[in-house]
């Protein structure tokens, strides 16, 4: 983990000897230098560029001082540390304290005052808002990604403007004095150099097609206006560079990299100069330097997606294990369930047995007779449930016709002791069988809750008919004929009726009548639909 970071430290200081390679080794070093300390002086202004990231405050400084030093002498290398500068602040801007932006902005602003005064000529107001403004814009900028906005998401349109910004501002900055030097008219000249910086906000999207745009108008520069063919080159690396972290392809990748050595060899080689092995191996170490940046932050954010990825897929993976733990614990207190009311109701079944064959015929009997298959159907239904729990998939088996089990509920609730009227439509039995089903066990639940709050004696009157979407079921009872006390009730059987009906789509009522009874109203319709 130490040292993670070093191979961009080493992209980073080679990008920045390439660049003054690149600028001071085509216009020479200054008036009366000699050629051979175009190197040194290359490594002196680039080679800090690796330790910005770690220590980008005393770079700034010494940036500063070295920008003074060059343009002193005359050297042509204070453009590249010109340039440099403004990325050194932006990244004190981006990772050092607040306290030091204000320090590393005065320098800058001081150095690049004194870097556009020329010699017998006034510093004007213009002078002073370009001194300020060289260095803000990168210091804002890195300010601005020291926030959320650094954490940056693929849809993000923030870095695209910054492109665009950083282009025109380099363009435009870099070129405008020479503007009026040439036969094109200046709003030519003024409209190709901001086109050019624009062109970089789309690089993203559109990595080959701004290359091949880049690459163009450096053409176009190196043949009539030669000033800024440089700029021009600086641009087309960096549209290189975009294009190899965003296009994945190795066989793209090397074919930008040839083309790009061809549009670098056009920028920098001029008419009588001298090419040598060296020559070409620095240019193209050059060029290959913003590929290798370009795919090492394409290959970090591939990782960094790759590992959102993970992040999402173990965070899915966790809440079905999750789900999966909440099922296994509902089938294991089902289980339980299942174990204890299957002891009790076995144990009461075997005695209302031994009871009713000690028992003489009669009502008492009768009763006994009744516990008796009441409790085999529960113990019957207790398993198809547990069943059901085990395979959620599984259909449940019906052990009777649901008109069966609607007959059998009202003669059961009759000898209990409630006046059951039943109206059975025949008509019924041409609606889906999950509708009928349904409609039994909502008879079923409605005799019962009769049974419970009203007490035996009262009349009842149960109605499920064919309707023109479904089923209509009707449980309507009179006031009760005595006052009684309630049986224990875990109240949920309304609202399980509630559910069962709003799974299929149909509605449910409850609530006095206007005659001091109680009418439970439910409706299910032929389809099953969303209530």
């Amino acid at each position: 983990m130490r040292w993670r970071g070093m191979p961009l430290d080493i992209l980073l200081a080679v990008s920045g000897i390439g660049l003054d390679l690149l600028l001071s080794g085509k216009a020479g070093l200054a008036q009366g230098l000699p050629e051979v300390m175009v190197l040194p002086f290359a490594i002196l202004v680039g080679a800090p560029m690796g330790l910005v990231r770690k220590w980008p405050m005393p770079v700034s400084l010494y940036l500063a001082a070295f920008l003074v030093f060059t343009d002193q002498i005359g050297a042509f290398t204070s453009n590249t540390a010109q340039i440099l500068l403004c990325v050194a602040v932006g990244v004190v801007a981006h990772r050092s304290s607040w306290r030091a932006i204000p320090i590393a902005l005065a320098a800058a602003v001081a150095a690049t005052a004194i870097n556009m005064a020329d010699p017998g000529l006034a510093f004007t107001a213009n002078s002073w808002m370009y001194s300020f403004l060289v260095p803000g814009f990168p210091a804002v900028v890195g300010a601005y990604l020291r926030g959320p906005a650094g954490r940056l998401e693929e849809g993000d349109i923030t870095p695209d403007i910054l492109l665009a910004g950083g282009g025109v501002a380099d363009t435009v900055l870099s070129t405008w004095t020479t503007w009026h030097n040439n036969a094109l008219p200046v709003w030519v000249v003024g409209m190709f150099a901001v086109f050019g910086g624009l062109s970089l906000g789309v690089a993203r999207r559109l990595p080959g097609m701004v290359f091949l745009f880049q690459g163009a108008l450096l053409f176009a520069a190196d043949t009539y206006l030669q000033e800024v063919a440089n700029t021009c080159l600086i641009l087309t690396l960096i549209a290189l560079g975009v294009f190899a972290m965003r296009v994945a392809s190795w066989i793209w990748t090397t074919a930008a990299y040839f083309a790009g050595c061809l549009l670098a060899a056009v920028a920098v080689v001029e008419p009588g100069t001298e090419v040598t092995p060296f020559r070409i191996a620095v240019l193209m170490a050059l060029v290959a330097t913003p590929i290798a940046i370009g795919r090492y932050l394409g290959a970090r954010q591939a990782a960094a997606a790759a590992e959102r990825l993970r992040s999402s897929q173990s965070a899915r993976l966790a809440v079905a294990q999750v789900r999966a733990d909440q099922l296994a614990e509902r089938e294991r207190i089902a289980r339980e369930v299942h174990d204890i009311v299957a002891h009790h109701v076995g144990a009461m079944v075997l005695r209302a047995s031994a009871a009713r064959y000690a028992a003489p015929d009669g009502p008492v009997a009768d009763a006994l007779s009744d516990i008796r298959d009441t409790g085999h159907q529960v113990l019957e239904d207790l398993r198809g449930l547990l069943d059901l729990l085990r395979d959620p998939d599984r259909q449940p088996d019906l052990l009777a016709d649901p008109a069966d089990v609607v007959r059998e509920a009202a003669e059961r609730m009759s000898a209990a002791g409630l006046l059951v009227d039943l109206e059975l439509d025949p008509a019924s039995d041409g609606a889906p069988l999950v509708a009928r089903a349904s409609a039994a066990r909502i008879v079923q639940e409605g005799l019962t809750n009769v049974l419970k709050h009203a007490g035996p004696g009262t009349k009842v009157r149960v109605s499920v008919a064919s309707a023109a979407d479904g089923l209509a079921i009707e449980i309507r009872n009179g006031r009760p004929p005595t006052v009684m006390h309630r049986l224990p009730s875990s109240g949920q059987g309304l609202a399980g009726m509630r559910e069962r009906v709003r799974a299929l789509g149909g509605t449910l009522r409850a609530g006095p009548d206007e005659d001091g009874g109680w009418l439970l109203a439910a409706s299910l319709p032929a389809a099953r639909g969303a209530a």
